[in-house]
């Protein structure tokens, strides 16, 4: 096979971080083409680098050959945030996957950021201490991709999204230089720049490390599982619970069409014949947890749980969890591809909500599953398809769109942890008025004048990229000047 005669930027990119960390053959850059959205579109070139000094190379050696850059970790991200839709230099940055410092005394770590968020988790197990976002996929997701879109988990209705538990940040921006944002300490002074990066998605740079704090493991935990025959008793459930004044750590739902896929793959332990579950997980001191917990089940019983199940050994806890955070993986085996939303909407309008979903998916001729953080509203339809079905994906895309629309309407986001990336930039007049666009936009040109860095996200079509999730954007504006 013949092979790929090396661009004048390929030439530099070997030259600064070496040839083996730069891939840029057909071949070698079919992995990168997509993350785990609808969108494809492949970069140029690929480099894998493993410093932080790498990283300011290649940014500055695209700023020279005025190239697009996009960062990516794993690839786990759903909103096409990580796909290269300009074609450019993907920053590849799993192989920065060290544990720089564990500080237990200070309860904060620093990370790079293609460390595994599980990792992490497994590395302070010994000394008593949590990184408390954990995503479902965090078995796989990055540390930096967390970051990038602010990503949340089944703990975020107690804990916090990402941003609450970041505390300072090493950036590479545009052009190659690096600058650190926030502190070791809780409340930096200044303007909190550091807050600003987390959620943009590499528009504004590219993080080479990150200061995370960390918490202390509760001296007692409780996991319950509720089973109701409807999802409308499930949703009354977790407005009742909060309205009595408990906030779980976790409140996980899943309804009937994914309990009957994962529980025959994962023996989780939920009933076939359920209509929805609640996972929750109350914890704390040994005393506040049994209150607490007295309190959850009193509130399910009302709204109509038939049973309650509780973990009584670490056991019983990973098999009921394991269920929750298996559900993607288990509903890829049903079809050949599926689309996972991510909305928030009130907790009061979750029934209403979950019925217009489903009376949605079925005028499309979709199935749709649902798995979901109940407490905090923040939704994941799941709809199952065959792309290979003329006009399937084209049908997906629309019904995407009026579930978004739903979300908004009920008074909600089209976000929760997802990010926006190409999904959803045509949606953000939705929520924004047009003054707050412009801010971002301009905050954004602030940043990167040339708008090469991760191009075409966040931002809508109005603000000069074009419209579609899957033809590659290559329109400029002036020489070299992306948006």
């Amino acid at each position: 096979m013949a092979r790929t005669q090396p661009s004048p930027l390929v030439h530099d990119l070997q030259a600064a971080l070496g040839i083996e960390a730069v891939l840029f053959e057909p071949e070698d850059l079919l992995p990168y083409e997509f993350d785990s959205s609808i969108d494809r579109s492949a970069p140029d070139v690929v480099v894998l680098p493993r410093t932080t000094e790498e990283v300011a190379a290649a940014a500055r050696i695209a700023e020279e050959h005025h190239v697009p850059v996009v960062p990516r970790g794993s690839g786990t991200g759903f909103a096409g945030g990580a796909v290269a839709v300009m074609g450019g230099l993907l920053v590849v940055l799993t192989r920065m996957n060290a544990i720089r410092e564990i500080d237990a005394a200070n309860r904060l770590a620093v990370v790079e950021p293609g460390v595994i968020n599980l990792d992490l988790q497994d590395a302070l197990s010994s000394f008593g201490l949590l990184y408390a976002p954990d995503p479902s996929s965090q078995r796989i997701c990055t540390i930096g991709g967390n970051v990038g879109t602010n990503s949340g988990g089944p703990h975020t209705l107690a804990h916090g999204s990402t941003v609450n538990h970041v505390l300072g940040l090493e950036v590479v921006l545009p052009g190659g230089s690096v600058v650190n944002l926030g502190s070791r300490q809780v409340d930096a002074p200044g303007i909190d720049l550091r807050g600003l990066f987390v959620g943009s998605e590499g528009t504004l740079g590219i993080v080479t490390a990150i200061t995370v704090r960390l918490i202390r493991e509760n001296e007692a935990i409780r996991t319950m599982l509720a089973i109701f025959s409807t999802v409308d008793e499930a949703s009354n459930a977790v407005s009742e619970v909060i309205r009595r004044r408990v906030v779980p750590m976790a409140m996980e739902m899943l309804d009937q069409e994914t309990i009957r896929v994962v529980e025959p793959r994962v023996n989780a332990g939920y009933p076939l014949d359920a209509g929805a579950v609640l996972l929750m997980e109350v914890e704390g001191l040994v005393e506040a947890v049994d209150q607490d917990s007295e309190i959850v089940i009193e509130a399910c019983k009302s709204q109509g749980a038939r049973d309650i199940r509780i973990a009584r050994t670490a056991e019983e806890r990973e098999a009921l969890w394991e269920g929750r955070k298996s559900a993607i993986g288990a509903l890829g085996h049903t079809a050949p591809a599926l689309y996972l939303l991510d909305g928030v909407v009130p907790r009061s309008r979750l029934p209403e909500v979950l019925h217009q979903v489903l009376g949605l998916s079925r005028e499309y001729g979709f199935k749709c599953a649902n798995m979901f953080h109940a407490g905090d509203g923040n939704l994941h339809p799941t709809v199952l398809f065959d792309p290979e079905e003329e006009g399937a994906t084209e049908r997906v895309l629309q019904l995407g769109g009026e579930i978004m629309k739903l979300c908004v309407d009920a008074g909600g986001s089209i976000t929760g942890e997802h990010g926006i990336g190409t999904e959803k930039r045509e949606y953000m007049d939705w929520i924004f008025s047009e003054a707050d666009l412009e801010a971002m936009s301009s905050v954004r040109l602030a940043f990167d004048p040339t708008g090469r860095f991760n191009p075409c996200k966040i931002l809508p079509t109005g603000h000069g990229c074009a419209q579609g999730h899957f033809e590659p954007i290559k329109r400029k504006l002036g020489p070299g000047i992306y948006v």
